[in-house]
């Protein structure tokens, strides 16, 4: 597929038909809706993170007119409930609400649509039920393994020195020797004076390193209402190295390798290096790959979403 190809844009803003609340156990209610057409092919979308929440913009990658486009807030996340709760919050129990919420909805198989965590997510369900998937669109590469982790929590001061100067900086000497630990520490405080300002501080890192022309002091991931969520989650999953193993995902691919996948990666992705993307790319023998050479990580970056909407264009002719 050519990077170059006409652009498309994103759909225009669409309410949902329906939402509600699905108890998955544990304690755990997750925020379901969709929109688009009640008679369409089904898509799931799976937002990144972990604990980042879906936003109405989200709907807008997909034809409405063509596509039953179902999104959830993972647990604890957006409007899930209980908000911000790492209790039996796994990638595995992540994956079994995905199957309940598939079972709720009668829905038999879907397209998987996910960036960065969102990604990762749909890769390890994929492999769990191939069954279930059509396809995938995936954003942002990410496995999980750790030196992925390690690129995040150290290595990102390579190319953003100062953001991680901030990042590392808002610990204590003595923190900074376990910069990740230090900050789930902080962040499962709870005391808000102590677990909102990590929140900010973490997020805000993140943020800077997002986007091709970043860092920005003025958009911090850090200030809205699920700032708490996305970054107590995060560094939950980190700590425990996302919940899966180093070789994981790639060992377990052939489980999939016979569905199509389309992989878009920004050339300049700071949070998932393109290496991994290359990396999944080559081991898929259905999978295309579109590196946006004028971009970061952020889904919102004009050429990666307009390779995201091409993506889903041409998995219409599939469905």
């Amino acid at each position: 597929m050519d990077a170059h190809e006409p652009r498309h844009e994103l759909y225009p803003p669409i309410a949902p038909y329906g939402h509600g609340l699905l108890d998955v156990g544990d304690g755990h209610s997750i925020y379901w809706e969709q929109s688009g057409n009640p008679s369409g092919v089904p898509v799931l979308f799976l937002h990144g993170g972990p604990g980042a929440g879906t936003t109405p913009g989200h709907r807008r990658f997909f034809d409405p007119a063509h596509y039953r486009i179902v999104l959830f807030d993972q647990r604890g996340a957006g409007k899930s409930k209980p908000f911000a709760s790492l209790n039996k919050n796994t990638t595995d129990h992540l994956v079994g609400d995905i199957e309940k919420l598939r079972q709720h909805l009668e829905i038999d198989d879907w397209f998987l649509f996910g960036g960065s965590w969102g990604s990762t997510l749909a890769l390890v369900y994929g492999e769990s039920h191939p069954e279930r998937c059509r396809g995938f669109v995936l954003r942002g590469v990410f496995l999980g393994r750790s030196e992925e982790l390690s690129w995040f929590m150290n290595d990102m001061r390579r190319v953003y020195p100062e953001a991680w100067e901030s990042f590392s900086g808002f610990l204590t000497e003595n923190e900074r020797v376990d910069v990740l630990g230090s900050y789930y520490r902080r962040l499962t405080d709870p005391d808000p004076a102590c677990h909102v300002p990590a929140a900010d501080a973490w997020n805000q890192y993140e943020t800077d390193c997002s986007t091709l022309f970043g860092p920005t002091r003025s958009t911090p991931q850090g200030s809205g209402p699920g700032a708490l969520a996305l970054a107590r989650i995060e560094a939950h999953y980190f700590e425990n190295g996302m919940f899966v193993t180093d070789d994981q995902i790639l060992h377990a691919l052939d489980r999939i390798t016979h569905l199509p996948a389309v992989i878009v990666q920004g050339r300049y992705d700071m949070i998932c290096p393109t290496k991994t993307a290359v990396e999944l790319n080559r081991a898929w023998e259905r999978s295309e790959i579109v590196i946006v050479p004028d971009a970061g990580h952020s889904a919102m970056e004009p050429g990666i979403k307009s390779a995201l909407v091409a993506a889903t264009e041409r998995f219409k002719l599939l469905a």
